[in-house]
């Protein structure tokens, strides 16, 4: 599905990526983790073919980078980032949102099929927003358009569902919503790669974890053996202790008092 092998990407005297590897599994859910600057969206970049690395390959769905039309592999991603809600018409009705993912179409120009437009209603139900279908897009609330974005990305049916901080900028209570939404939907045959800086987001859907820091992954695999306070103090240079609940981790920052 993903293979990164010993990734590299220079700039100038800069070294972004410093030996990358990464192998996610058909129907694997992983969350790449990290602080600021260390090279994550750097990744993603790599991973959707608008940057290429200075050493090593990239094998996206069966294809390598470099010997196939990019443009062709990215029509089996479906992607969620901050700057994707900044493309669309606010006025455009929610449900024509939704549906343009079916034809990676920003707006549509055209009468729509009526079995598209089924499925994007019955998209928006899944995400809980039904109802909104007829609003226009710049009434929702930042979290309902993220929903809606999730929505509109299943309508393609991907292989590979990759999300950058969707929850970036969304309050509490949006936040968890979203997250709800996102484990409801059945994506038991699509792998997906969730990126964050936030611990807590790293629900029960998710399966694996890889954690980078100075442009490096220093350590993948199973969630539980990636989150643990050696490894997370590790990455973030403070002290961290993780507790479980209900298979999702939550972090104290500091020491614990004696």
């Amino acid at each position: 599905m993903i293979e990164l092998h010993n990734l590299t990407l220079r700039r100038g005297e800069r070294e972004i990526l410093r030996g990358v590897d990464l192998s996610v599994k058909p129907g694997e859910h992983w969350t790449l983790l990290g602080r600021n600057g260390c090279g994550k969206t750097t990744v993603l970049e790599m991973i959707t073919g608008y940057m290429f690395p200075t050493t090593g390959t990239v094998d996206v769905l069966g294809n390598r980078y470099g010997q196939v039309d990019v443009r062709e592999v990215r029509k089996k991603i479906g992607y969620i980032g901050a700057s994707l809600i900044e493309k669309f018409t606010l006025r455009d009705p929610v449900w024509e949102i939704v549906a343009g993912g079916a034809f990676a179409f920003l707006r549509m120009y055209e009468e729509v099929p009526v079995e598209v437009r089924e499925k994007a209603y019955d998209e928006l139900a899944k995400v809980g927003l039904r109802a909104f279908a007829e609003q226009p897009f710049g009434t929702l609330s930042q979290g309902e358009r993220k929903k809606v974005l999730l929505a509109r990305t299943i309508m393609a049916s991907p292989e590979l569902l990759i999300l950058d901080e969707p929850c970036a900028g969304l309050d509490l209570y949006e936040r968890e919503r979203f997250l709800d939404s996102l484990a409801g939907l059945s994506v038991n045959n699509m792998s997906m790669l969730y990126v964050t800086h936030h611990i807590e987001e790293i629900i029960p859907l998710f399966t694996h974890v890889a954690l980078m820091s100075q442009g490096r992954i220093v350590a993948s695999g199973m969630k539980r053996e990636v989150l643990t306070s050696e490894w997370l103090e590790a990455a973030y240079d403070v002290p961290i202790t993780v507790e479980w609940r209900r298979d999702r981790p939550w972090i104290q920052v500091g020491k614990e008092e004696e």
